[in-house]
């Protein structure tokens, strides 16, 4: 394709992205040089926990033609995700004995919302480039996706670590489409935090080590959703009542002040876990849990770890006869797991 039409497509795709309801859509190149650097050190002081694979696949995370022989370019997207109407997450937080769920994962599982939508922008491309290849990616593969979109100037990376934008602050989800076009690649944005660092001031458990460096081993994302095993109790009464997730760090930066709220009927909340009991929550079967996260994301921590999530924030709650017999109806759960966590809460309320 020549330059001009190359130059009217690139233009297209940012057109067609705002018909299918992306905030926004840009164009990044493949030189991440400098972002494998960072990685392979972060990897190289186990900064990632056990989450292993994000040491796999060699330098293909960081190589996008190596992922994808004959990508050129990748097309980078962003779909706002804080769900409308949901209760203020400032005041469940302080609510102890409510559950704090990260604000993404009210909804349903954006992985598939987001690929369909990806895909209807490939199928526009394809028609427009016939034997072009496209590869859509929605936290899917390993694809460094916080690199790309800020190379493509849809936001820049907060010290916190996650993609910031200044009219739409961070809550929202990002995609890639690879491929070998050579698209007009679009200016990254120039950073914008200056000498804030309230996302590192406010961290519970100190996960931010430093100014764009997580330590996901102590990170609350991280220990309520990837750790397997056992939380260690160093942090469990800094987690509060965060059950899955924690948004600490991108409530308190300013520039989510300017951030929108997602259109999309599949970001809304279900089952009212904006604002739920612990006790509650604490009290679901396992087929409770399937079926009622059935579509969720939360679903895929299964029963198990869910109950070890809530032990901890029941542990945390003030010690009400409601709190201390659904602790007490735990402990003898058929989880080692489980019961570990239910025992610890309960030598905490006794304590006391």
């Amino acid at each position: 394709m020549h330059a001009a039409g190359l130059t009217h497509l690139s233009n297209q795709i940012k057109a067609w992205g705002r018909e299918l309801g992306f905030s926004g859509v840009a164009v990044a190149d493949c030189q991440l040089d400098t972002a494998e650097t960072r990685l392979l050190d972060w990897l190289a002081a186990g900064r990632h926990g056990e989450m292993d694979w994000l040491a796999r696949h060699g330098s293909a995370r960081s190589r996008p033609a190596e992922l994808v022989p004959g990508t050129r370019r990748v097309i980078t997207a962003r779909l706002d995700y804080f769900p409308p109407d949901s209760a203020d997450p400032h005041a469940v937080l302080a609510d102890p004995g409510t559950a704090y769920v990260a604000r993404y994962a009210l909804g349903r599982d954006y992985h598939k919302v987001f690929r369909n939508r990806l895909q209807r922008l490939v199928d526009r491309l394809a028609a427009e480039a016939p034997g072009r290849r496209f590869r859509v990616f929605t936290d899917s593969a390993p694809v460094l996706e916080v690199e790309l979109a800020a190379r493509s100037g849809l936001g820049w990376r907060g010290k916190h670590t996650l993609l910031l934008n200044r009219e739409h602050g961070s809550w929202f989800f990002l995609g890639e489409i690879y491929t070998d076009l050579e698209l007009v690649v679009d200016a990254p944005e120039v950073a914008h935090c200056g000498t804030c660092q309230a996302c590192i001031d406010v961290c519970p458990t100190r996960a931010i080590v430093a100014p764009w460096v997580l330590d996901a081993r102590r990170c609350i994302s991280y220990l309520t959703i990837e750790l397997a095993g056992a939380i260690p109790e160093e942090f469990r009464g800094a987690m509060g009542n965060r059950i899955y997730g924690c948004d600490d760090c991108q409530l308190v930066c300013p520039w989510n002040r300017f951030a929108r709220t997602s259109e999309l009927a599949d970001f809304a909340v279900r089952n009212a876990l904006d604002h739920a009991d612990l006790v509650e929550l604490f009290a679901w079967s396992e087929a409770d849990f399937n079926e009622r996260l059935a579509g969720s994301a939360i679903r895929r921590i299964g029963h198990e770890r869910w109950l070890r999530n809530i032990a901890i924030a029941l542990g945390n709650a003030p010690a009400s006869p409601a709190v201390l017999g659904a602790l007490a109806g735990r402990a003898d759960h058929p989880s080692p797991l489980v019961r570990e966590h239910v025992g610890w809460a309960l030598r905490r309320h006794a304590g006391a």
